[in-house]
């Protein structure tokens, strides 16, 4: 006859000893790949339980991919902290959580002045067995037409107000930065007249080029 299973009980935190951090269903974790040469997995903690002994903890997880571990691999678009919320759900030892990360909302991650090393953003959910994304479509700019990479520096044009990559608008990274005023092929004849008209009124222009990009710390 076999041995029934010893039942487990749902704990409200768990302080993972070896590195004295206690952790809440919610929470975002690192936690330990079985191949030391990859990084980190990421995920949200689920639900913790353990034995009715309170020993032999468990934690119900639900993955984060990054885009590299996904069926269409990393596109140019994707930031370096990126993952997306899968629908791959998994228990591991408590024992694997190596630190609390964060997991911020894409608008939330671009407001930020600077980006730690368990920083992350999410703006796909992504279904692990078909490789679909939800949503599966997000705003472009540029000529380039891509979705916006945080990593990467863009200016903005003050007639339609469109991002661009300097590199798409045959500008060095160097050059971007020194721009007090920006407008693109399409609205540049307009622009320039605004400009000539701006400055007969005034000899100093407050007004600089807006640009975007995440800071590391």
């Amino acid at each position: 006859m076999a041995k029934p299973k010893a039942p487990r009980r749902t704990l409200d935190s768990y302080t993972v000893k070896h590195i004295n951090k206690t952790f809440r269903a919610g929470d975002c974790v690192l936690m330990r790949p079985s191949d030391p040469s990859k990084p980190s997995y990421v995920a949200r903690i689920e639900r913790i339980e353990a034995d009715s002994r309170g020993a032999n903890v468990k934690v119900h997880v639900r993955w984060y991919y990054r885009p590299e571990e996904s069926i269409g691999g990393r596109r140019q678009f994707h930031g370096s902290k990126e993952v997306f919320l899968s629908d791959h759900f998994d228990v591991q030892s408590a024992d694997t959580i190596e630190a609390k990360c964060t997991v911020h909302s894409f608008k939330s991650y671009t407001k930020l002045d600077a980006v730690g090393n368990d920083d992350f953003f999410c703006r796909f959910e992504y279904n692990s067995s078909t490789g679909a994304f939800n949503p599966d479509r997000v705003a472009v700019y540029c000529k380039c037409e891509m979705p916006y990479n945080p990593d990467d520096l863009m200016v903005q044009c003050e007639g339609c107000s469109d991002w661009f990559h300097p590199a798409c608008i045959d500008m060095t990274v160097e050059e971007a930065k020194r721009l007090d005023h920006f407008f693109c092929e399409s609205c540049s004849a307009e622009g320039q007249k605004k400009l000539q008209n701006s400055h007969s009124t005034s000899r100093h222009s407050d007004t600089k080029v807006e640009t975007k990009r995440r800071r590391r710390s």
